[in-house]
């Protein structure tokens, strides 16, 4: 027993080091969309160099596990609650562990810090830092212009906070709003943790900033986020033209993401539509034998599961008006149209994903010269 024992630490440790994107049950996954590679970021974790509970090699740990493509340290500045226990001068040096446990993992290990400011305007997290000592200032408009003159990319971090906003809206304060107009604020959480805000979703729109999702991880994230029985960690989707730190930075800068979160993608529809085009791919169409119902089969080739709600006149032979199409799997749908048709389209309302507050994208699907296919077999 001793010897199987070690055996199985052994595979255990091999598993843990193999690249960021070898395929687990855990591991999160969804397509590329034209002319991008989807990168999987957790742009928001602490350790005991901070408030956190766990050593910086096991944020490491877990991001592997979950398929991460890249995960920034960002370690609270101004709050230090094991201080006495953990005293460190440098604040870089849990990024410094991190980065050194990640080894050749392919994880990205990116270097930020959490200003912690009471309200307004509240906490942000600067990413892409150089140095975090030099970002510590009780003034925090000089914290924020320590942060660029570093080329840091800036989010403001859960601002509909009970902790900070006890009714849990979102108040963009004239502080917030000059560092947005300065260029000194990019971004805003629109989830954080186990939280969703509306008003976050509408002040990105507004104000043009970047969305972002996080885990602000502290505990375990199998923990934080039940993910044996099925969760996941809220992401922020990042579709960059190279797979490195310098696109990662640009495309963030550019606002190109979508928010995982719950099961839900959040996002401007200038990237959601090409997501879910990517994610939902017609696998085949056509009729079978001589029923006069079209049979097709749409592919989800992503981690999310979908709930659609047909928009069109049509009704579907083994359906409702909502379809629920699971993780990488097919779903069939036979479409009584009353008649064989030759062509048509398909609209869906994507309901497990929103594009502004209350609102849905469409999915459609074209189908055309449907009527000169024959499928050989289908199952009713």
């Amino acid at each position: 027993m001793k010897y199987i024992s070690i055996l199985i630490i052994a595979i255990s440790q091999i598993a843990i080091s193999q690249h960021t994107h070898s395929k687990t049950g855990r591991s999160i996954s969804f397509p590329n969309i034209k002319g991008y590679l989807t990168l999987v970021c957790d742009l928001h974790t602490h350790s005991v160099f901070s408030d956190g509970s766990v050593w910086p090699n096991i944020r490491v740990t877990e991001a592997q596990k979950d398929g991460l493509d890249a995960i920034a340290v960002t370690e609270h500045i101004e709050y230090q609650s094991h201080k006495e226990d953990i005293p460190h001068l440098d604040r870089n040096r849990s990024y410094e562990l991190a980065n050194k446990y990640s080894g050749k993992s392919g994880l990205m290990v990116i270097n930020g810090t959490e200003i912690t400011k009471d309200m307004p305007p509240g906490h942000a997290n600067a990413i892409f830092v150089k140095d975090v000592n030099k970002i510590i200032n009780d003034d925090y408009m000089e914290a924020y212009k320590a942060a660029r003159k570093q080329g840091a990319f800036v989010f403001w971090n859960h601002p509909h906070w009970i902790g900070q906003s006890k009714d849990a809206s979102v108040n963009i304060a004239d502080e917030v709003k000059e560092l947005i107009n300065k260029r000194l604020l990019h971004g805003v959480e629109v989830t954080n943790e186990r939280t969703y805000s509306d008003q976050a979703i509408q002040a990105a729109l507004d104000h043009d900033l970047t969305m972002i999702g996080t885990s602000d991880v502290h505990d375990l994230v199998d923990w934080d986020y039940n993910i044996p029985h099925g969760g996941h960690r809220p992401v922020t989707l990042v579709f960059s033209k190279k797979r490195d730190q310098k696109g990662l930075k640009r495309a963030l800068f550019q606002g190109r993401t979508i928010v995982w979160y719950n099961n839900l993608m959040i996002g401007k529809n200038e990237w959601m539509a090409p997501l879910i085009d990517a994610s939902l791919t017609l696998d085949s169409v056509g009729y079978y034998k001589n029923y006069e119902l079209a049979i097709i089969k749409i592919r989800n080739h992503s981690d999310a599961r979908f709930i659609l709600k047909n928009k069109t006149e049509y009704d579907f032979y083994q359906h409702s008006d909502l379809v629920e199409i699971e993780p990488h799997t097919i779903k069939q749908l036979a479409i009584v149209s009353g008649k064989k048709l030759s062509s048509f389209d398909l609209e869906f309302e994507v309901l497990n994903a929103v594009i502004a507050p209350s609102t849905h994208p469409i999915k459609k699907f074209s189908i055309r010269d449907v009527d000169k296919i024959e499928l050989k077999e289908v199952k009713f």
